[in-house]
């Protein structure tokens, strides 16, 4: 059986959340746009158990693609945590605040979610006695994402709806990209929950409201619109429909999730080039849904383009593309090649100490032992 390809919880946490996204539906808010948005009741830290929920990472994995450079992120979060250090200004409960929220993503990156839960919780309780609204905004956000990647998804749901009233409360509109990021993150929590009403609905607002910004935006001067912003809104764009795709897969629906695939590997290949890392991961999940479809010469073409510039460019996840391969030439019934790739695929995923891989491979060259073995 293939995969879909999922990039690591910590990378795309750290990408996430440091990421100030920019747009979104009424319905999917929490309140009205105006005035101070209320305190949100946050449920005290608790141990919850690493990882999202049974349905929640194949939803959740294309968030961590399509994130803008170290750099931006470090800008932003300069700009972010109270008007971040405000030119230099000295208030010293900010300070405070900055380093806390530099010490939880430091235990993030050590993969101490219970730790930087902790932090944060101070960090939002300095924010709140110094009033300090662009603070209170900023660790929300953190807080909401990294509620988002444990699979706590009610207490994930709480906060991004937090967030977002804090930032339309401050005057940003529905439609900035911020907004547009934290509604697709409400998408996938309502489809990892089995609300399909609101997942749909979330999902299509998002691309539906970047297809028309995009096309409003198309000839705007780079005076007014930098040529940055407007492929930060077309990446943007891209992340929604690989997500939706992705929803669409597991909710059996192949056909619809090939035409996602398709728009959103167009837009990976004009924005990030064809021998980038996820560029490479969309061919082999558009391979996927093709392959869904009983379409395996299709999807052979574009899972062998994959899987050779992945070799090429040493892809993080190769071992993930070649494992797609074998199972695409498994079904084709070329079981002598799929056992070659599968025990190449092995090989990987054992120097990348990827456990669940090396038994997902060995179950695939088991079942392809048995689909090969000569009737009798």
């Amino acid at each position: 059986m293939y995969r879909l390809l999922s990039p690591s919880l910590g990378r795309g946490l750290l990408r996430a959340a440091g990421r100030r996204c920019r747009a979104c539906s009424a319905h999917l808010l929490p309140g009205p746009a105006g005035g101070r948005a209320p305190e949100v009741g946050v449920p005290a830290p608790r141990v919850a158990p690493r990882g999202g929920g049974p349905g929640l990472l194949p939803l959740l994995a294309a968030l961590a693609w399509f994130s803008r450079p170290a750099a931006a992120e470090e800008e932003e979060e300069r700009q972010g945590a109270g008007g971040a250090a405000a030119e230099g200004a000295a208030d010293e409960a900010e300070a405070e605040i900055i380093q806390l929220l530099k010490r939880a993503k430091l235990s993030i990156m050590k993969d101490e979610p219970e730790e930087a839960e902790l932090i944060l919780h101070d960090a939002l309780r300095l924010a709140y006695q110094s009033d300090n609204r662009k603070a209170i905004t900023y660790t929300y956000d953190l807080m909401a994402n990294l509620a988002f990647i444990r699979g706590q998804l009610e207490n994930a749901e709480k906060l991004f709806k937090a967030t977002m009233s804090y930032l339309l409360g401050g005057g940003m509109q529905q439609e900035d990209n911020a907004i547009i990021e934290i509604s697709l993150k409400l998408a996938s929590i309502y489809a990892a929950q089995n609300r399909q009403e609101f997942a749909l609905a979330g999902y299509e607002f998002c691309i539906s409201t970047l297809e028309e910004k995009i096309e409003r935006e198309k000839e705007l001067a780079e005076d007014i619109l930098s040529v940055e912003e407007k492929a930060s809104t077309h990446l943007l764009l891209g992340m929604c429909l690989d997500t939706y795709a992705r929803y669409l897969l597991f909710s059996k629906q192949p056909s619809q999730a090939q035409r996602m695939y398709e728009k959103a590997l167009q837009i990976s290949e004009e924005m990030l080039g064809e021998r980038h890392p996820q560029t490479i991961v969309l061919m082999s999940d558009l391979a996927t849904t093709l392959d869904a479809q009983g379409r395996f010469d299709e999807a052979c073409v574009y899972v062998q383009k994959a899987s050779d510039l992945a070799r090429q460019i040493e892809h993080p996840e190769l071992h993930m593309l070649l494992s797609n391969l074998a199972a695409i030439l498994m079904h084709r019934e070329r079981y002598a090649q799929a056992k070659e790739i599968y025990q190449e695929a092995l090989k990987q995923a054992e120097l990348k100490r990827d456990e669940v891989s090396m038994q997902h491979i060995r179950e695939e060259l088991a079942e392809l032992s048995r689909k090969s073995r000569p009737l009798t």
